[in-house]
């Protein structure tokens, strides 16, 4: 995470194809401006909470006539747009990025890196850029990344990575009760108390042997309820959803550790490697390992 300062007036393009940043206005007010789909420009003002899911690009500016003076790329790395501008935007200290530190328009922006399979679950139902005014969600959380995002102590990357965690976490709860806002069926059918109990049940225990049977049982009904009520709330019968939730998770684990197909099968419910491996290449298009080598 870092603490954006800008002096007026200022832009900046945002390509960096990052699959989710956040960024919260703390003092003055900025305009987004979509590049790719809904181009409506958006204005935040202290407090407001926007969320960019990448890859489609951006520009953050104080007016929506002031050209970009810089680019943001993959990996964070900023070019000057022009030779005017060299030297513009750079580090400032303890994550503190831009012109000046006590700059008129200041933002906290955290941005997620790497895209997971799990997380695309939830991230792919939002739009590509979306607004939460003070109005509308006042966020407790943003005096704390605030105080938080300036100091330089052991562990503090930690810290701010967690609080980045649950400002998003928080943020999409806030998004997601919003009547314009589309949640997935399955985020909508987790306040069921049936298909509920049973998503949280597969959610929290892949590895378990589940049949309709049990998870029935577990939620209180006959079979025939829960896999009529689950596929009615979710979208697919419960055991497709298993499958997928376990390949989605064998999926990350395998970007993300380096654990062996067969531990990996183990933990996600599957008897053998060759198992996880032919239904992993049934639903992806490749297997296990080439998944784990296109991720690198």
């Amino acid at each position: 995470m870092i603490r954006a300062c800008f002096d007026l007036p200022w832009s900046v393009r945002i390509a960096d194809e990052a699959p989710v940043t956040v960024m919260i206005m703390v003092k003055g007010d900025a305009w987004l401006l979509p590049e790719g789909g809904d181009r409506t420009p958006r204005h935040i003002r202290p407090g407001d909470i926007a969320i960019a899911r990448g890859p489609d690009a951006y520009v953050c500016c104080d007016d929506p006539a002031t050209a970009p003076r810089a680019e943001i790329g993959p990996g964070q790395v900023c070019r000057p747009l022009g030779p005017a501008h060299v030297g513009r935007y750079k580090d400032l200290g303890v994550r503190n990025w831009g012109e000046t530190p006590d700059g008129p328009a200041q933002m906290l922006i955290g941005t997620y890196q790497m895209r997971g399979e799990i997380s695309a679950r939830l991230l792919d139902a939002l739009p590509p850029l979306l607004v939460l005014p003070t109005e509308v969600w006042d966020c407790p959380l943003t005096p704390l990344v605030a105080e938080e995002i300036v100091k330089d102590e052991p562990g503090q990357e930690v810290v701010l990575d967690r609080l980045l965690d649950l400002l998003l976490i928080a943020s999409l709860r806030a998004w997601f009760s919003r009547p314009e806002a589309d949640a997935p069926a399955w985020y909508r059918a987790m306040g069921d108390p049936v298909v509920g109990s049973a998503l949280r049940l597969i959610q929290d225990d892949p590895a378990h042997p589940w049949s309709v049977t049990e998870l029935a049982g577990r939620a209180g009904v006959s079979r025939a309820a829960l896999a009529r009520r689950f596929t009615d709330l979710v979208g697919e019968p419960p055991m497709t959803y298993l499958t997928g939730w376990r390949l989605a998770l064998a999926a990350d684990l395998l970007r993300d550790s380096e654990q062996t197909v067969a531990s990996i099968a183990r933990r996600i419910g599957y008897g053998s490697a060759f198992a996880l491996s032919s239904a992993f290449k049934r639903v992806y298009g490749v297997s296990p390992q080439e998944h784990r080598t296109r991720a690198a």
